[in-house]
């Protein structure tokens, strides 16, 4: 790895290496302040002035030669448009060769200033982040919204590549134009769309794609689905993504993300009534519930490791044992054995894939729209979340066939039994293996020294734009400082163990972890108990529990789209957290039951502030860990996405088994001592909170 200041000057267009940030020049003043500082000769205020000032001169300068270049462009654009006027009167084929010619030198030229600006914005947000992080201060929100709000913003021409759109439309506008449609009126305007076939056109597509970063709310749930990757891959890691990529592949991964939480909480509304049934006590359901969540913990590792060498084996794999187990789960019914149901349960467990599907979202979809397929796969999660419940509230017949009973509460297995033998088949059928060869195949060369170069101008634009990892930044800097390669390499290994996972997260990341612990903790209390305590309280039906919790499941898309949307930009991600921390536990405030008749309102009002606000919670949370996550969790078995999900399930297993335990004093004191842990981790995650970002800024 080549540290950010050495690739700057490799990747510069020489002939505007002028007017280019100075990285180098930078980052020499922020260690020079920190000297400064240190010894006592320049005060805190007098940094963040000298350093505001230095980045407007910087942007200016970049900001200024870049309107220069619009304007050379669009000059080239106006010759060539009146060119084309003249050409609709009296078309020849060899000046319209020509003329097309002349808007893919144009366009050849827009790719080179998209590079610049990609390169410069980098250099920002890097020195940015640098500066905060040595001096521990929040300056990058303070300066971004105050030069980003202003009206007359120059980091908007950085950061939003204002003016580069209309020039984007007309060399793609002209060049559609001067294809041979076969007689076709339609232009790039009118749906459907005609593909675009010149190259370059697909190549500035691309580059603006990175630029824009998506919009707010993908960029939000992708994060949400904290898929780990990598900030800086290698330049034909595009062309690599291209040829592992399978549309129906990664449909079905999405179909397997979505049966499985479908398959998690189409029991909740039930489990009581079954575990009645079978001899037990109402509150065991907490055991049968987290019976899943046990093996899962387990699970997430094999599959880790499985889904480095294969994603069609694992995916089989899964959709066998959680047909078995769902299965099982249905006979405990005829066989009136509870160890069969919670095998069943244990089995539906050992079949979770969701670090595969996280894996082959990671892996095998081409950055372009990775963004998407994450934000997909959270998507596919909320809304399984929400259909699992419906669904149970639907399934209320009850009939035999033979010896077999099928009623409200084996139904569930049944009808997962059979989703899952359908998607096997599906899968057999339709699910392409990702090749593991290649990565090793070389990368093809030009043939002359211009397609070279067009070559590596088009590669360069397809490196990322947002640097997100403050763990890269750090080996960054460590491989400038020493120039070592070995130390540099070693840098990037991945963890090899849970141990050396677990060394490489700063206390930043273990407190976000302590965060996602208690949200997915009191969750779980709230939608496990739901069945025994509305029963207890409110004697609800089964329906009526299913509708309750369907409707909460229904919130998540939602409150995302709000959150990602419109809160995220009006507030900063910590601020945010810990309003949301302070509404979680509020809500658990709001759900105990200590003097007045426990009513309707309270349970559902309290039980809905604690669902959307850890859900907000969630987001913004996991949000935050996948940017401040060391690079070296982005791959590897034991990565980023491990981690979040062995938090997320101890927390649920803890849960499920703190149910079943205070279900040994009675359902009347049920609520009360399953809410007194969800409120001391809550006060504890808050404490972490408010510490740890003060001590860091």
């Amino acid at each position: 790895m080549v540290a950010f200041g050495k690739k700057l000057k490799a990747r510069q267009i020489q002939e505007w290496q002028a007017y280019y940030i100075n990285y180098k020049l930078m980052k020499k003043k922020v260690k020079q302040y920190a000297h400064q500082i240190e010894v006592g000769t320049l005060e805190r205020r007098h940094v963040l002035k000298d350093f505001s000032r230095m980045l407007d001169n910087q942007i200016e300068k970049i900001v200024l030669f870049l309107l220069e270049q619009q304007g050379l462009l669009a000059s080239k654009l106006a010759k060539l448009r009146e060119q084309h006027d003249t050409l609709e009167q009296q078309p020849e084929i060899s000046q319209i060769t020509e003329l097309r010619e002349g808007y893919r030198v144009v366009g050849y030229d827009l790719l080179k200033l998209l590079y610049f600006v990609e390169m410069n914005a980098i250099g920002l947000r890097k020195i940015l982040k640098k500066f905060d992080k040595r001096f521990r201060y929040r300056f990058t929100d303070y300066y971004v919204k105050s030069r980003a709000n202003h009206p007359y913003s120059q980091l908007q021409q950085v950061f939003k590549h204002v003016g580069l759109g209309a020039v984007v439309g007309a060399v793609s506008r002209n060049l559609h134009e001067l294809q041979d449609c076969q007689g076709s009126y339609l232009s790039i305007y009118d749906p459907p769309a005609l593909p675009l076939q010149d190259p370059v056109v697909d190549s500035i597509k691309a580059a603006v794609d990175r630029l824009t970063h998506s919009t707010n709310f993908l960029n939000f749930m992708a994060q949400h689905a904290l898929i780990m990757q990598e900030e800086l891959p290698a330049p034909a890691e595009e062309q690599i993504d291209e040829e592992r990529y399978h549309y129906v592949s990664l449909l079905l991964n999405l179909a397997n993300t979505f049966l499985y939480m479908v398959n998690t909480y189409i029991i909740v509304p039930t489990a009581d009534n079954y575990s009645m049934s079978l001899g037990a006590v109402a509150t065991v359901c907490g055991i049968v519930i987290g019976a899943m969540a046990v093996a899962q913990v387990f699970s997430s590792v094999y599959f880790s490791a499985w889904s480095n060498r294969s994603y069609f084996r694992p995916l089989v794999f899964s959709s066998i044992v959680l047909f078995v187990g769902n299965a099982m789960y249905a006979l405990a019914y005829d066989l009136n054995s509870l160890t069969m149901l919670l095998l069943g349960r244990l089995f539906c467990g050992f079949g979770s894939a969701r670090a595969v599907n996280r894996r082959y979202i990671s892996d095998c979809v081409p950055l372009k729209i990775r963004m998407q397929a994450s934000a997909g796969f959270v998507s596919a999660s909320a809304l399984g979340m929400a259909c699992g419940p419906a669904l149970a509230g639907i399934l209320q017949i009850n009939f035999k066939i033979y010896k077999l009973t099928f009623n409200a509460m084996t139904l569930p297995g049944w009808v997962m039994a059979v989703a899952w033998l359908v998607y096997l088949i599906w899968l057999w059928f339709s699910f392409k293996e990702p090749s593991r060869d290649v990565e090793e195949k070389n990368s093809p060369h030009a043939s002359d020294s211009e397609t070279a170069e067009k070559n590596t101008l088009e590669k360069g634009l397809k490196q990322p734009l947002l640097i997100t990892s403050e763990e890269q930044q750090e080996d960054d800097e460590d491989a400038e400082a020493d120039g070592s390669e070995e130390v540099s390499q070693e840098s990037r290994r991945p963890a090899t163990s849970i141990a050396s996972a677990y060394r490489l997260l700063t206390p930043s990341v273990k407190v976000q972890l302590l965060i996602y612990f208690m949200l997915k903790y009191a969750m779980e209390i709230l939608l496990s108990e739901s069945s025994v305590v509305t029963t207890y309280y409110f004697s609800w039906s089964t329906s009526t529990v299913a509708v309750f919790l369907a409707c909460l499941g229904l919130t998540v898309l939602p409150v995302n789209i709000v959150v990602g949307s419109y809160i995220s930009n009006m507030f900063e991600d910590r601020q945010i957290l810990l309003a949301s921390e302070i509404m979680v536990c509020v809500g658990i405030l709001l759900s105990f039951h200590v003097i007045i008749p426990y009513s309707v309102p309270q349970y559902v009002c309290s039980g809905l502030i604690m669902f959307v606000s850890a859900e907000v919670l969630e987001g913004v949370n996991l949000s935050l860990l996948s940017r401040v996550m060391s690079s070296r969790l982005s791959r590897g078995t034991y990565n980023g996405g491990l981690l979040s999900t062995e938090a997320g399930t101890i927390a649920r297993v803890i849960a499920d088994a703190t149910i079943t335990m205070a279900g040994f004093l009675g359902q009347s004191q049920l609520l009360n001592i399953t809410l007194l842990p969800s409120l001391l981790i809550c006060v504890i995650s808050i404490a972490a909170t408010c510490f740890t970002y003060n001590s860091l800024y």
